[in-house]
This record gives C-alpha cells, sequence and structure tokens, in this order.
C-alpha cells in the first residue's frame, strides 16, 4: 500500500523497515514471499473479521500487514532484485486484498440483514477494480490516464478510518463512506475515459 509519499516519512518508516528487511534477506526469505504473506494474511483477516463485525482488531492488523508492502520493496531494493516482476506481482496482488476487503464488508451487509451497505460495497468493490482496469487498458492502446479523484491510497485510508469509527459505535459512517467511495469511483472512471478519450480522439482507429 504506497500510502507514504512524504520523504521525511519515508525515513522514520525506513529505519524501522531496512533492519528486518536485511535480517530476512540473511534468513534466505525472498521479496516475493513476503509480498504473497502479506496478501494472504490481508485476504484471511478482511473475510474473517470484517463479516463477523470485528472492525477494530481487522483494522489494527491491517495496518500492520500493510507495511509489508514497503518491506517487500525494500528488501528487493537492497537484494538487487526490483524490477518489473515486482511491481507486477504486488500491484496485482494489491487488487486481490483490496476485493477480500471490500467483498468483507459485503458479506457483513448480508449476514447482519444491512443490505444497503452490502449493496454499497458492492458498488466500491466493483468500481475500485475497474479503476485501475481503465489505467492499464488505456496505457495498452498507448494513452494514459493518470487522472481521478479517488486513487487507491485514498479509498483505503477513508475506508478503514470509516470502518475503524463503526467499530467504536459510530452510526451511519460505514455506509456513507462507502456509497461515497462508489460515487467518487464512477466519477475517476468517467475522467479516466474521457481523457483517453481526447487522446485517442483523430489517431487512426481511435475512434473506434
Amino acid at each position: 500500500m504506497r500510502v507514504l509519499n512524504n520523504p521525511a516519512a519515508r525515513r522514520v518508516v525506513g529505519s524501522v523497515i531496512e533492519p528486518v528487511a536485511r535480517l530476512l534477506l540473511r534468513l534466505h526469505v525472498s521479496p516475493d514471499a513476503v509480498t504473497l504473506f502479506g496478501t494472504a494474511s490481508v485476504v484471511a483477516v478482511a473475510l474473517i473479521c470484517l463479516p463477523q463485525g470485528w472492525f477494530i482488531p481487522a483494522v489494527l492488523i491491517i495496518l500492520v500487514l500493510a507495511f509489508s508492502d514497503l518491506l517487500d520493496g525494500t528488501m528487493a531494493r537492497l537484494s538487487g532484485t526490483s524490477g518489473p516482476w515486482g511491481n507486477f506481482l504486488d500491484s496485482t496482488l494489491d487488487r486481490v486484498a483490496d476485493g477480500a476487503i471490500f467483498g468483507g464488508l459485503v458479506l457483513y451487509g448480508a449476514f447482519h440483514d444491512q443490505p444497503w451497505i452490502a449493496a454499497a460495497a458492492t458498488l466500491a468493490l466493483v468500481v475500485g477494480q475497474v479503476t485501475p482496469f481503465a489505467k492499464a487498458r488505456a496505457e495498452a492502446v498507448g494513452a494514459t490516464a493518470n487522472v481521478g479523484i479517488a486513487e487507491r491510497a485514498e479509498r483505503l485510508i477513508l475506508i478503514g478510518i470509516a470502518v475503524l469509527l463503526t467499530g467504536f459505535g459510530v452510526p451511519y459512517v460505514l455506509p456513507a463512506m462507502l456509497w461515497l467511495l462508489g460515487a467518487l469511483g464512477i466519477i475517476t472512471i468517467g475522467q479516466r475515459v474521457m481523457t483517453v478519450r481526447a487522446q485517442l480522439h483523430g489517431r487512426p482507429g481511435g475512434d473506434g
């Protein structure tokens, strides 16, 4: 989860992450293994804790596991193995983790007779998967789609806050945030579609 874009924050986190990364490398643990472990753990927590309404432990555990993204990247850099494969694997498994989080909230709504939460979480799940797909397809056809008001980091931060507040008993915040994320996702997809349309307009085959 690439949410630490501040250089000072990265330095502080790096001072903690790097010794752990060096230790794991000495133990012959690969960056890919850390990526897979982090994703599998997030999926397990999301699909076990969230449907049961165990929101506070779910958020805290997933927050800790989010640092595996920093850990595997640091390990790849230190071992000289960073490259396209690691980026591909990390991005692909990020979508799996995202799907599990929102899927867990769909199950929560279904299990607790809250259909509006289930519907909102389903919408947020779908648009959350289509948003990066639109960007990837844009790049595949020679365009760019680096626009939008609902990037992955922002979505995860907002839903994490909403889930945590719900765990503390704050009413209505979870369905409201899910519907908001769904709406923002639809707007983001629209922005990317229009951006790519403008770039391809007039190119041979661009209007097809």
